[in-house]
């Protein structure tokens, strides 16, 4: 099981970094991807290196992907090559996962226009049909709120991708 999760320049700390860390707690591999640099700078300052660069990888190489939002979004948002393998693993069912207001990444690539999603408050009208849910999951997409979510998003995440026992599991160890 392996995701990429792409970080831009002013990405939301809680989104990313608490997502990447219950993810690999649950055995999740999980490689981070700058677009486009290898030292990435969060909302708040922190700086992250990356594992690799957006143009090292390949969409056939991951079981899915996990868009963090924050201003990183601009960014993610009109870089072609990410809006295709985006496609890509859509077209292969692959799980997609975005939270805050990434979800616009995914209606902008189309592959929402028939799915129910979510979004952070006051940006619905970036999706085509919106829920006021924190967590909405609709076929492989599953889409939440904000950072107040990240720690549900994350164990959704894992519950899809190995099972409710293995979420329960990383449930009660982080004491959620």
């Amino acid at each position: 099981m392996k995701l990429l999760i792409p970080l831009a320049e002013g990405f939301e700390d809680i989104e990313a970094l608490a997502v990447i860390d219950i993810l690999r707690r649950a055995g999740i591999q999980i490689d981070i991807v700058g677009v486009p640099g290898t030292v990435i700078t969060s909302k708040s300052g922190v700086r992250v290196m990356v594992d690799k660069k957006l143009s090292e990888m390949k969409a056939e190489d991951y079981d899915g992907i996990v868009l963090p939002g924050g201003k990183a979004v601009e960014i993610l948002g009109r870089t072609s090559s990410l809006l295709d393998t985006i496609k890509k693993l859509d077209a292969r069912k692959k799980l997609i996962a975005a939270i805050c207001i990434a979800p616009s990444i995914l209606a902008k690539t189309g592959i929402l226009d028939s799915r129910k999603a979510t979004i952070y408050p006051g940006f619905e009208k970036e999706l085509p049909r919106p829920r006021g849910d924190k967590i909405v999951v609709d076929e492989n997409i599953i889409t939440s709120q904000g950072p107040g979510t990240a720690i549900e998003f994350a164990l959704k995440i894992i519950e899809i991708l190995k099972g409710q026992q293995k979420a329960g599991q990383i449930r009660r160890e982080i004491i959620a």
